[in-house]
C-alpha cells in the first residue's frame, strides 16, 4: 500500500521545525539586510545571523544533523528533507548556513572512523556555542570535471611530510569554510589532489578528504590560511562563501578522513544525499511563491469588479505553482526513501534536485507575472524569491555541468532498470 501520510514522529518533528522557523527564521532577513551591502559590511551581514544560529544549537537542530547511532539525533533523510522545506518556507540564508553545517558533517559521518567521529564530532553534540562545518569542494577555476581522467584535477594539493599534511591551494562558495570570524570553522572537510598518491593522469585516484580544524589553523602561522575576499551574491545574502587559500597549512595526519582513491566516492556520495535537500529547498521557496501569490490574487482587485482569483489567467498559473511543489514535494520524499536501498535511488536524488531547483525559478518568474509589473518593486517579496532561487540549479553540482552528466551515465550503464525504484527488480 502507497501511503503518503506522515508518521506521528515525522508529523511531530516537522511541526516542531516549523515553530522554531517562525520564531526564529521570520525577521532574519530584516535583520541581515539592516547590515547594508557595500562589500565591507557584506560579511557583517552573515554574522549577525550567529544569534539565530545560536538558537538552534540549542533547539538541536545541529545535533539532528548527525545520526542517532553516532551520538547525533539525526534520522532518515526523509526527516532531513522535512526540515529544509521548513525552514525554506520562511527564509532562506541563516537556513542554508544551519544546513551547510550538516553537509559539511557528511563526509565526516559517511567516512570516519570511530576515533575521527569522537573526536570531531564534539563540539557539535555538546548543545552550546556557535559551531560550523563546511564542505570545501570548488575552486575558483571550476570544479565539475574534478575527476576527469587526464584533467588536471583538484588545484588544492597535500604533500605528506611525516607525521603531517602539508595543504596549499585556493577554495570558493564553500558555505561557512571561514567561520564566523575568518579563523576558519570548526570542522572544514577539504577536497584536494595527494601528490605522488596515483600517476598523474589519474586524478581521481589522488582525490583526498582531509578534516582543517580551527585548532589547526591555530597552530599555523597567520598566512597559512587567509580569506582573499567574500562574493557578494544575487540571492542568500547572508552565506558565507568565501574564496580562501591554504599556503603550506600542517595538519596531523590522523586528519586524512578518505584516502587517496577514495575522496572522489565519498563526496559524490555525499552531494547524492545533498541533491535531494536541494530538491526541498525548491519545495520551500515554491510554498513562498504560492503562499504570496495565492493571498495577493484573493486580496487584489485591479481596477476590476472582481478579485484576481476569479480571473482565468491568474488561477492558471496559480495552478502551475502548485503542481509543481506538489509534484516536487513527492519526488523529493521518493528520492529519500530510496536512497541508499536501491540501486538507482541515486538517480532519483539528481532528478529530484534537477526538477526542484528548475520548477522553483519557474514558479517564481510565474507569480511575477501574475502580479504583474507591482511586482518589480522592493515591497514585493518576488525579487528576493526570484534571487534566492537562481542558485538552486547551479550549486550543489550545476544541473547542466553534473546533474544531468549523473543521470545520463547511469542511463547508459549496463543492465540499467528504470522502474525498479517503483515496482523492484525484473523478475
Amino acid at each position: 500500500m502507497i501511503d503518503f501520510q506522515l508518521s506521528p514522529e515525522q508529523l511531530a518533528l516537522r511541526n516542531a521545525v516549523r515553530g522554531w522557523a517562525k520564531a526564529h527564521l521570520t525577521t532574519a532577513r530584516s535583520v541581515y539586510e539592516g547590515q547594508g551591502a557595500s562589500s565591507e559590511q557584506w560579511q557583517q551581514r552573515f554574522r549577525s545571523t550567529q544569534p539565530i544560529y545560536a538558537e538552534a544549537v540549542k533547539a538541536g537542530l545541529i545535533k539532528a544533523q548527525i545520526p542517532k547511532e553516532l551520538g547525533g539525533g539525526g534520522g532518515p533523510l526523509i526527516e532531513a528533507a522535512l526540515v529544509v522545506e521548513e525552514f525554506y518556507a520562511v527564509e532562506t540564508s541563516a537556513s542554508l548556513t544551519i544546513l551547510g553545517t550538516g553537509l559539511g558533517l557528511t563526509p565526516l559521518i559517511m567516512a570516519g572512523s570511530p576515533a575521527q567521529h569522537e573526536k570531531f564530532f564534539k563540539p557539535f553534540l555538546e548543545g552550546t556555542g556557535t559551531p560550523m562545518a563546511s564542505l570545501v569542494f570548488s575552486e575558483p577555476e571550476g570544479s565539475a570535471n574534478f575527476a576527469e581522467a587526464g584533467a588536471p584535477g583538484f588545484q588544492t594539493i597535500a604533500r605528506n611530510e611525516g607525521e603531517e599534511y602539508v595543504i596549499s591551494g585556493e577554495k570558493i562558495w564553500a558555505t561557512n569554510c571561514s567561520g564566523w570570524d575568518d579563523r576558519g570553522a570548526d570542522v572544514q572537510c577539504v577536497l584536494c589532489r595527494v601528490v605522488g598518491s596515483a600517476p598523474a593522469e589519474n586524478v581521481r585516484d589522488q582525490t583526498a578528504i582531509i578534516i582543517v580544524t580551527r585548532q589547526d589553523i591555530a597552530a599555523n602561522e597567520p598566512s597559512a590560511y587567509q580569506v582573499l575576499y567574500h562574493p557578494q551574491t544575487i540571492g542568500h545574502t547572508a552565506v558565507n562563501g568565501p574564496h580562501i587559500r591554504f599556503k603550506d597549512l600542517r595538519v596531523p595526519k590522523s586528519n586524512l578522513l578518505a584516502p587517496p582513491g577514495k575522496g572522489a566516492d565519498v563526496v559524490e556520495m555525499t552531494f547524492t544525499a545533498s541533491a535531494a535537500l536541494v530538491g526541498a529547498m525548491g519545495v520551500g521557496i515554491m510554498r513562498q511563491t504560492f503562499d504570496r501569490a495565492l493571498a495577493w490574487a484573493k486580496a487584489e482587485k485591479r481596477g476590476s469588479t472582481e478579485t484576481m482569483i476569479q480571473k482565468q489567467s491568474v488561477a492558471d498559473l496559480l495552478i502551475k505553482i502548485k503542481t509543481r511543489c506538489e509534484a516536487t514535494r513527492a519526488l523529493v520524499w521518493k528520492a529519500a526513501h530510496c536512497f541508499g536501498r536501491t540501486r538507482y535511488g541515486a538517480e532519483l536524488c539528481y532528478e529530484a534536485k534537477i526538477f526542484g531547483s528548475e520548477s522553483a525559478v519557474e514558479s517564481v518568474m510565474d507569480a511575477i507575472n501574475l502580479v504583474g509589473v507591482s511586482a518589480y518593486s522592493t515591497k514585493q517579496p518576488f525579487g528576493d524569491l526570484l534571487n534566492d532561487a537562481v542558485v538552486l540549479p547551479i550549486f550543489d553540482g550545476g544541473n547542466v555541468g553534473v546533474r544531468r552528466r549523473q543521470i545520463e551515465s547511469i542511463f547508459a550503464s549496463e543492465g540499467y532498470d528504470p522502474w525498479e525504484t517503483t515496482f523492484g527488480p525484473n523478475q
